[in-house]
């Protein structure tokens, strides 16, 4: 009989693609559904908050510069790193969300082809929501989305991977960049998402994945100058009212909480929602009597 101990799994937060403990040194316990504990996560602090800005921030020029067909391939990769390590996240949602072990896969199923259905909207969505506009003179008017920066996400409270994956996705298929703050009660699956992101082509910094006390971790990136944007899905009624007022202090883009089955096919608002619209005029010539340009 072997005495051989198994490697005990150390979490830790994924920031600007590396992997560091919180600053403060803190963590704090994550039990299951049944209150037994599982790991020790990281209790990030406003001082991690704020480098996960600086790596997001960093990342926006290169991955908004991105063609959109190359970030559609990106998350392609994300969808396919997480189907060769299927098993290890139906045990951590099974464990984080008291399901059983049939219905976890269906969960992470659902959330290996929600990173599909974003990748094959990277190239799309500026036709959907761009265009030609028709306008009373000579010129070319063209509408086309551009990604409006550094979003500040909150991850659902109840659904750990499902959920931070519908979240994020969008986010990131836009060409923005993100600093995510995991569910507070159920973090692993998104600090092992952060594992599969290192690995799957997508560049450091574009996505931060923070762990410990929403409100602790909320409050600063609400209240940032560097932050653009902020998703509200993981606060609480109490709590969104406050991120709200601290965002519209640079006059953030707000994603107010809401009711989402997020086993439904999901639509384009998340992605909208986090899109800025540049319109540019262009002359195409004078018209002559003819109404010819020619």
């Amino acid at each position: 009989m072997s005495d051989r101990l198994t490697v005990f799994k150390t979490y830790k937060l994924y920031v600007g693609g590396k992997f560091p403990r919180s600053e403060s040194g803190r963590v704090y316990e994550v039990q299951d559904s049944k209150g037994n504990w599982l790991a020790n996560a990281p209790l990030s602090s406003r001082k991690d908050a704020r480098d996960a800005v600086v790596a997001a921030r960093k990342a926006f020029g290169g991955w908004s510069g991105a063609t959109a067909y190359n970030r559609g391939q990106v998350l392609y990769r994300v969808a396919e790193m997480l189907e060769g390590r299927k098993e290890q996240f139906v045990r951590e949602v099974a464990d984080a969300e008291g399901l059983s072990k049939s219905k976890a896969a269906a969960v992470v199923d659902a959330t290996i082809d929600r990173w599909v259905w974003y990748a094959g909207w990277t190239d799309k969505i500026a036709q959907v929501i761009g265009g030609a506009n028709p306008v009373a003179g000579p010129y070319f008017n063209l509408s086309s989305p551009e990604p409006t920066g550094v979003v500040a996400v909150l991850a659902p409270q109840e659904s750990s991977f499902l959920g931070l994956v519908s979240v994020v996705a969008p986010v990131i298929a836009t060409g923005n960049t993100a600093v995510v703050i995991a569910s507070e009660k159920a973090p692993l699956p998104a600090l092992s998402l952060g594992e599969v992101l290192a690995t799957s082509d997508v560049p450091g910094g574009v996505v931060n994945v923070l762990s410990g006390r929403t409100a602790e971790i909320a409050a600063p990136l609400a209240a940032h100058q560097d932050v653009n944007a902020i998703d509200l899905a993981g606060a609480d009624e109490d709590l969104a009212k406050e991120l709200e007022v601290a965002a519209a202090d640079n006059l953030k883009r707000v994603l107010r909480p809401q009711a989402v089955d997020y086993f439904e096919t999901p639509g384009t608002e998340r992605m909208t929602a986090f899109l800025e619209t540049k319109t540019v005029w262009h002359p195409t010539g004078a018209l002559g009597a003819s109404g010819s340009s020619y």
